[in-house]
């Protein structure tokens, strides 16, 4: 792992976001909470506040962080899910890991949730769109 013992422990905030794509049908089941699996949007939301948590045991050289918070946005649009998460902290490193986490396994949820109604789903547009705190800032234009 990176040796960050010498940098100054700062806030620090990072939000990922990500789309799921789904067939008009399957939006229909989500929306009326007709999926076999159960609801949806909650349970992925869900997943994607455990996933944040345990970043540093998923990704190699991580560094493991004691997050402040964590939330994620499960929403509903015409094209299918858009996901978002926000991982705050106060540290030596930053936080966008487990922001880019959340949403990755928040997107892989909805699609085992949705794989027994839709078979073709796909995950895409998973990236960072802001972090403040630490060396520089980035806001994604």
């Amino acid at each position: 792992m990176v040796d960050v013992g010498d940098k100054e422990a700062t806030a620090r905030i990072a939000t990922a976001s990500g789309k799921v794509l789904l067939s008009a049908e399957t939006i229909a089941i989500l929306k009326s909470q007709a999926n076999p699996k159960g609801d949806v949007l909650e349970i992925a939301r869900i997943a994607g506040i455990m996933a944040a948590k345990k970043t540093s045991a998923l990704i190699p050289l991580c560094h493991q962080l004691n997050l402040s918070k964590v939330d994620v946005t499960v929403e509903i649009k015409e094209y299918g899910i858009y996901l978002e998460a926000t991982a705050k902290t106060t540290s030596q490193t930053g936080v966008e890991m487990e922001a880019l986490t959340a949403v990755s396994i928040a997107a892989l949820t909805v699609y085992d949730m949705c794989k027994a109604v839709q078979k073709d789903i796909e995950i895409t547009e998973i990236r960072l769109e802001t972090k403040t705190g630490g060396k520089a800032d980035y806001q994604r234009t």
